[in-house]
């Protein structure tokens, strides 16, 4: 009989830290009993830079969480990004013997390990192993196709791997808080599951979650992944070319990215100037619109495409939803015009979340992924008594890795 369980989801991000305690009810809702937040220190593009600034902020996170939740958390979901994660597709072959023609689940489960053994780049370790999706014969199968009769069985897999000493800092940081690990999952992974519905995910979608110091994404094929992977490039960077363009103060030039800077294209957003006041009594600076716009769409537009290099060949036309656009930075002006310029498809934003509680918190698209965790393990739940597994991580002690 299903029970209600606590999950805490945990994303160190390069502008944010977050902390979310969540309660999953047997029927499957969610209740959000309390966040815990902060400014991030000592990260750098996703990944961590200084140790100790890091280890402060996760703590600190932490006690304000438990104190908001009046829950003791022992345990997290941890999120982790950073240009080092790469998802890449991989297909097992296995033949049935000669004497066998029926499809057991022992066929399956050696198909399944022949697909997910790739030889990985030096130094790197398993995040997620994910099916695709099965093939016998030839013909797909969206699920398991044991009972069946055939001969050839092939398994396709989306792998993401990721450095095994950058994953483990992450993890290093977190149990010295100190907590224990559920789960390491790749970012974008998480956002998916609170930006994507089912049918979404079945109809062909991509999710862009554009941070402060990456930009990560996901897309969606016929129900299964087909790409992942994340873009150092992120919000701080769009804020610093504004600084170096217009030698505004970093802090009025977060500013200006905020409230001024529209990145859509459009002539008419890009007349005039906007006046910067000085907190010091130094004269106020006016910066021409047009040089402000221009800068944070030229940065913005090369993210894009970056991203839009990476994606398989024929994508597009399996994409039958759009783009979804996700992260702190997606709040900007006008993005929503430029990502559809780029990706040539529609961009939405994600439905708020159905989850009780503090939930006020997460009309921010900047949640996705503290959020997404706790998606993730209700998801798990639900599948672990029959498959004993989930969205088929290879984390299962986390420490030490292995190579599977």
């Amino acid at each position: 009989m299903a029970k209600t369980r606590i999950h805490v989801g945990l994303e160190i991000g390069t502008t944010k830290t977050c902390m979310v305690v969540a309660e999953v009810k047997p029927d499957g809702s969610v209740k959000i009993l309390g966040v815990g937040e902060g400014r991030s220190a000592g990260v750098r593009k996703g990944e961590i830079a200084d140790f100790l600034q890091v280890k402060a902020c996760v703590k600190s996170a932490l006690l304000e969480a438990e104190d908001a939740s009046d829950v003791e958390i022992n345990s997290v979901f941890l999120a982790v990004t950073g240009s080092h994660i790469q998802g890449v597709n991989n297909v097992g072959t296995f033949r049935l013997p000669d004497n066998e023609k029926e499809v057991s689940l022992e066929h399956v489960e050696e198909v399944k390990e022949i697909a997910a053994d790739m030889q990985l780049p030096v130094e790197h370790v398993y995040l997620h192993n994910l099916v695709r999706h099965f093939s016998l014969d030839g013909q797909q199968h969206a699920n398991s196709p044991v009972g069946l009769i055939g001969r050839t069985l092939e398994a396709d897999f989306h792998i993401v791997h990721g450095m095994e000493t950058r994953i483990q800092n992450s993890i290093k940081c977190v149990r010295e808080t100190p907590l224990d690990v559920d789960d390491v999952v790749f970012a974008p992974v998480a956002s998916a599951q609170i930006a994507l519905t089912k049918a979404r995910k079945e109809a062909g979608a991509m999710v862009i979650d554009i941070g402060g110091g990456t930009t990560d994404y996901i897309l969606y094929i016929d129900g299964a992944i087909a790409a992942s992977g994340c873009v150092p490039v992120g919000g701080d960077h769009i804020t610093n070319d504004i600084h170096l363009v217009t030698h505004v103060p970093l802090s009025k030039s977060e500013k200006l990215k905020v409230t001024e800077a529209d990145v859509s294209g459009d002539p008419a957003k890009s007349v005039g100037t906007v006046k910067v006041t000085d907190d010091k009594g130094f004269p106020d600076v006016e910066v021409q619109r047009q040089e402000l716009n221009d800068v944070a769409r030229w940065r913005l537009e090369e993210t894009f495409e970056i991203v839009r290099g990476k994606l398989p060949d024929g994508w597009k036309e399996n994409v039958g939803t759009g783009v979804f656009l996700t992260g702190g930075t997606s709040l900007m002006n006008g993005i929503g015009e430029l990502a559809c310029e780029v990706f040539g498809l529609p961009v939405y934003r994600p439905e708020r979340p159905e989850v009780s509680g503090v939930h006020a918190y997460f009309k921010d698209p900047q949640y996705s992924t503290a959020l997404g965790l706790i998606r993730y393990a209700q998801i798990l739940d639900e599948e672990r008594p029959e498959k004993g597994g989930g969205l088929g991580t290879f984390f299962k002690a986390l420490l030490p890795f292995g190579h599977r």
